[in-house]
């Protein structure tokens, strides 16, 4: 017996509402010019070939006496995006490279004389693979039904946990086989230093012998 469509509807609700509880918010502090201004980075991993979406939203306005800056790239040197004196919302999209950690990072310089609050209020929000789709454009263009896309996007999802859990299993398996080389070269190593020793051994023995019968000591 198939269930209700209310259930349906709550269960695809609830893991939507988890799956999508992805933003952060945090206070960018105001550093001088001429200091040294750190970024603040936030990373997350992404494979090869994902849609990620990003989207900052910074309050306050241009011209108050501070700039914040956006930069977004990964741990390989690719660069997805640049950009300069933010206020209010950002969204940049691109398309990973190749597989690895991406970081999001901004600035907030002061550029202006005294400033009574010297920070601006940063939300980022990051949605990777199915959560960075346009699903409504998606549900009116192939005239899905609400449960029907919510149904899809849930797929898509655990698709991309299976695929990532493939990806972790074949790095494990490259780590064990590394691992497993390891321990050989140690072993024969150990042997061979073993051997070496023991000819050291007895090469000293024959030697000393040889020395005291010269001297007519034994």
């Amino acid at each position: 017996m198939a269930p209700p469509r209310a259930l349906l509807q709550y269960i695809c609700g609830l893991v939507l509402f988890i799956a999508s509880v992805n933003a952060l918010k945090f206070d960018l502090v105001a550093q001088a010019k001429n200091g040294d201004n750190k970024p603040r980075c936030i990373r997350n991993f992404v494979s090869k070939d994902t849609l990620v979406v990003v989207t900052a939203i910074v309050s306050g306005s241009k011209g108050d006496g501070m700039v914040v800056n956006m930069h977004i790239k990964d741990t390989m040197g690719n660069e997805y995006g640049r950009a300069k004196d933010i206020a209010g919302e950002q969204r940049t999209v691109f398309t990973s490279h190749a597989d690895a950690a991406f970081d999001v990072c901004f600035t907030n310089q002061l550029v202006g004389g005294r400033v009574n609050n010297p920070n601006r209020h940063v939300e980022l929000d990051i949605d990777i693979g199915a959560d960075a789709k346009d699903w409504s454009a998606i549900q009116a263009t192939e005239k899905l039904k609400p449960v029907e896309t919510d149904l899809r996007r849930i797929e898509e999802m655990i698709q991309e946990i299976v695929a990532e859990m493939d990806y972790l299993r074949s790095r494990e398996q490259k780590l064990r086989d590394t691992n497993e080389s390891t321990n050989n070269r140690v072993k024969w190593f150990g042997v061979g230093t073993t051997l070496l020793l023991v000819a050291l051994w007895g090469w000293q023995i024959m030697y000393l012998r040889a020395y005291f019968r010269s001297k007519h000591l034994i």
